[in-house]
C-alpha cells in the first residue's frame, strides 16, 4: 500500500461527495488520502438512456481499469451501479451505512392529479416499468445527467415531473418543494448504498476497510445482489430488489416487469435476520410466482 490512498471516483458533484465522505472516514484513523476524479462513459454521454448501452458497468468501468492499472487504490462507488459480478481481480471491499433507499417524485406543481394523461421523466427501465404499469395512461420521457443537471431540466421542461433517489437529493441538501415519496415502488439493489471496491490483492487495505463497514448493510444489499445475479438483471432490466430489517427479521421485497409494461409480479418475504440464503428463496419464490414468463418474453 502507497503512504497515501489514492481514492478514485466519478467528477459528478453526488459522486465527489461520496468520496469526501470516504476520505473523512480513512482520515479519522491518521491516514493521508488524495481524492484522483475520473470520468466515466455514463458520465461522458448524457443523452442515451442507460437501458440501451447494452453493457454493465458503464459507470464503473474506467474507475476499474484505474484500480487494475495500480493508478488508484480504492474507487468509491454509488453501488447500484457497480456490475454484480466486478472486474476479474477487484473485490468489494466495505459498504457504509445505507442512506434511505427509495425513489421520489419531484413534481413541477404542488397539485397533481395522477389520473390525468401525466408526462413523467426518468432514464431508469426499472422505474420505466413500474410507473407505467401502475399509470398505464402516462407518457415517459428519457432524463439523463447528474442530479442538478436533471433538475435543471425538469424545471425548463413541460413534463410534470420527475424520479429521483431519495438519497442523491438528501446528500446533496438540494431543497425541492415538491416531492412525493414513492413508498410503492420498490427501489433498485443497494440503492442508498455507497460501497468502496479494491484489489483483490491487496490485503494491506482489509483491515482498514473492515473498521468502516457496516456489516447489517452489508448483508442486505448482498441478499439483494444475489436474487438480482440469479435473475439475469442489470441496468437493462426491470427488475428490483429491497432488503431491510425489522427487528429480527430480514424483509426483502422483489420485483420483475415486463419490459411492454403489462405485468408486474412482486413478492414480499421474511427471513432470519443473518440468512446468508434470502436471495436464493425470494428468487425460486418469484419464479414460483411466474417471473420465468415474464424474463423470457423481456428476452424475445
Amino acid at each position: 500500500m502507497n503512504d497515501v490512498i489514492r481514492i478514485g471516483t466519478r467528477d459528478s458533484k453526488l459522486a465527489l461527495w461520496q468520496a469526501k465522505l470516504t476520505k473523512t472516514k480513512l482520515e479519522k484513523s491518521n491516514i493521508p488520502v488524495e481524492i484522483i476524479p475520473i470520468k466515466s462513459d455514463g458520465d461522458l454521454n448524457q443523452i442515451t438512456p442507460l437501458y440501451e448501452f447494452g453493457v454493465t458497468g458503464i459507470f464503473t468501468k474506467n474507475l476499474d481499469r484505474a484500480l487494475l492499472n495500480n493508478e488508484i487504490d480504492i474507487a468509491v462507488h454509488s453501488l447500484k451501479d457497480v456490475p454484480i459480478d466486478p472486474a476479474k481481480g477487484l473485490k468489494i471491499g466495505c459498504v457504509f451505512k445505507r442512506a434511505n433507499p427509495l425513489d421520489v417524485l419531484v413534481l413541477k406543481n404542488k397539485n397533481i392529479d395522477f389520473s390525468k394523461k401525466l408526462t413523467i421523466a426518468t432514464s431508469s427501465i426499472r422505474r420505466k416499468c413500474q410507473w407505467l404499469y401502475k399509470y398505464p395512461n402516462h407518457t415517459i420521457e428519457v432524463l439523463r445527467g447528474n442530479v442538478d443537471t436533471r433538475l435543471e431540466k425538469l424545471r425548463k421542461s413541460n413534463w410534470d415531473g420527475a424520479i429521483f433517489a431519495k438519497a442523491g437529493l438528501e446528500r446533496l441538501e438540494l431543497k425541492t418543494k415538491n416531492t412525493l415519496l414513492l413508498n410503492w415502488m420498490i427501489p433498485s439493489a443497494a440503492q442508498g448504498a455507497i460501497a468502496l471496491t479494491t484489489r483483490e490483492k491487496e490485503e494491506d487495505l482489509k483491515t482498514i476497510l473492515q473498521e468502516i463497514n457496516c456489516n447489517e448493510t452489508m448483508h442486505c444489499v448482498t441478499q439483494e445482489r444475489i436474487f438480482l445475479k440469479l435473475m439475469g438483471g442489470g441496468c437493462s432490466m426491470p427488475i428490483s430488489a429491497y432488503a431491510y430489517y425489522d427487528k429480527k427479521e430480514l424483509i426483502l421485497k422483489t420485483n420483475v416487469c415486463s419490459i411492454d409494461k403489462k405485468q408486474s409480479l412482486t413478492d414480499i418475504s421474511k427471513y432470519r435476520k443473518n440468512d446468508i440464503e434470502a436471495g436464493l428463496k425470494s428468487y425460486n419464490k418469484i419464479l414460483e410466482k411466474g417471473a420465468e414468463k415474464i424474463l423470457k418474453s423481456n428476452l424475445l
